[in-house]
């Protein structure tokens, strides 16, 4: 995975929950971004103190921060937009009350860098689909928004989109599709994003669904689609985006980490998929409670 220093070039407020950056990436090819339109990259911040993140370490191919005390955090952004040719990304953040990186979003300046790493994305909807689930909260709405954005054909689309205020709303396309809207969740009431996926008609066959939210509302769908629907795991990509209450979430995973990601360790090993390895992960955290 390649890894760049990337420097912030504008700042727009675009709602009140959502603040635009635009980078000036030093190697935008190196990161090896994947060009689908969820895509997604690490970034790790600056300390508080300071304007720049930072310079990784790679070892074994792998860039990281093996031996900085402590080490920058990082959280996983959806790339809203990428320009080759001008070596740009435009990433959308979600403004919360609080943590490292709504700080860092709403003090930072044109000027200011960080890095980013780790390219990835899930969106692989089988060619012969014939009808589209997208379902998001605020969290993941950059991503929906450029996977409607970028569809060539919206028919046999829905969207579901929980947002904490109508506001947010105006931030999607403008395209026609079917779309079921939710204000609430997010960290502020229970989540229906679940619920509302599990109401949905959805065939047996040539269904795909999308889905970016929080982590137990991404474990609920996937059981919904694969327990109760019977989908196949080339019909869907669910992603926990975020936690809620994820630092009392990483304390009690600490005292087990060990031994739970040597379940996704030995899934890889056996020639198990990374979303086969993800999904044996997740029931294991289930399995005690988180």
């Amino acid at each position: 995975m390649g890894y760049s220093r990337a420097r912030v070039r504008g700042v727009d407020d675009l709602t009140p929950n959502l603040r635009r950056l635009t980078f000036d990436v030093d190697d935008l090819a190196g990161l090896g971004l994947p060009g689908v339109a969820d895509e997604a990259v690490g970034i790790y911040f600056p300390f508080e103190s300071q304007r720049s993140t930072p310079d990784m370490e790679c070892r074994d191919g792998v860039w990281a921060y093996y031996e900085t005390v402590p080490a920058p955090d990082g959280r996983n952004y959806s790339i809203r937009a990428a320009d080759p040719v001008a070596g740009t990304v435009v990433v959308d953040f979600v403004i919360h009350a609080a943590g490292p990186a709504t700080t860092w979003a709403q003090r930072t300046e044109p000027g200011h860098d960080v890095v980013m790493t780790h390219a990835r994305s899930w969106f692989t909807p089988p060619v012969q689909t014939s009808r589209l689930v997208l379902a998001a909260d605020l969290a993941g709405l950059p991503a929906l928004a450029r996977i409607v954005e970028e569809l060539p054909s919206t028919d046999g689309l829905t969207v579901v989109a929980e947002v904490p205020s109508p506001t947010d709303l105006a931030y999607l396309p403008d395209r026609e599709v079917e779309m079921v809207t939710l204000i609430g969740g997010n960290g502020r009431t229970p989540s229906r994003l679940a619920e509302t996926v599990a109401t949905l008609d959805l065939p047996d066959t040539a269904g795909y669904c999308w889905f970016a939210g929080e982590a137990s509302e991404s474990r609920a769908v996937r059981k919904h689609l694969r327990s109760e629907l019977r989908w196949g795991r080339e019909s869907y990509d669910v992603i926990g985006y975020w936690r809620q209450d994820s630092e009392r979430w990483t304390r009690r995973y600490s005292e087990r980490s060990t031994e739970l990601f040597a379940v996704y360790r030995q899934a890889l090993a056996d020639g198990k998929t990374e979303k086969e390895a993800s999904e044996e992960f997740d029931e294991a955290l289930e399995r005690v409670g988180l």
